[in-house]
């Protein structure tokens, strides 16, 4: 497994799980309709340093780093996480996250806040795991397809 940042040439490998996952509409709050273009303007944002993780050459995972919040609070991170569903559950998702909170340190953020994580999303296991903490939950923010209005967290953890 490698993880690296992100060119744009990797956008076409990106693209196929994003749309994928937006589309299923149960995990971000990104219209399921997010046409491609707007998906790359989203995810490949220069403003974001944006990563992917390959495994033999193909790109099963990115994130993007960037920060949350400007001028005096701009020292707090916000990351986006998309692993490609045919791939989860080997570790990926673990991997570029520890990658990006090393990062996010690194680039002298003092935490990280994740501001809209639907409260069913099996990555709030994760996030738990990595020290995250749920400073809130916006009931029914989210209609999800099958579990209907679930709500959005709000976590945190210090870097």
């Amino acid at each position: 497994m490698l993880i690296r940042e992100a060119t744009a040439d990797d956008w076409p490998r990106i693209w196929p799980f994003w749309h994928r996952i937006v589309a299923a509409g149960e995990n971000y709050a990104w219209d399921p309709g997010t046409s491609e273009e707007e998906a790359r303007v989203l995810w490949m944002n220069p403003a974001k340093r944006v990563y992917v993780v390959e495994d033999g050459g193909t790109v099963v995972a990115s994130a993007y780093l960037t920060p949350n919040y400007g001028g005096p609070a701009a020292r707090i991170a916000n990351a986006g996480f998309m692993v490609d569903p045919d791939r989860g559950g080997r570790g990926y998702g673990r991997a570029l996250a520890e990658h990006l909170l090393s990062e996010a340190s690194a680039a002298g953020y003092r935490g990280m806040v994740f501001n809209a994580v639907v409260e069913t999303n099996p990555a709030v296991k994760l996030w738990t795991s990595l020290g995250f903490t749920v400073l809130g939950t916006v009931p029914g923010a989210f209609d999800h397809p099958r579990h209907g209005l679930v709500g959005l967290h709000i976590m945190y953890r210090a870097l």
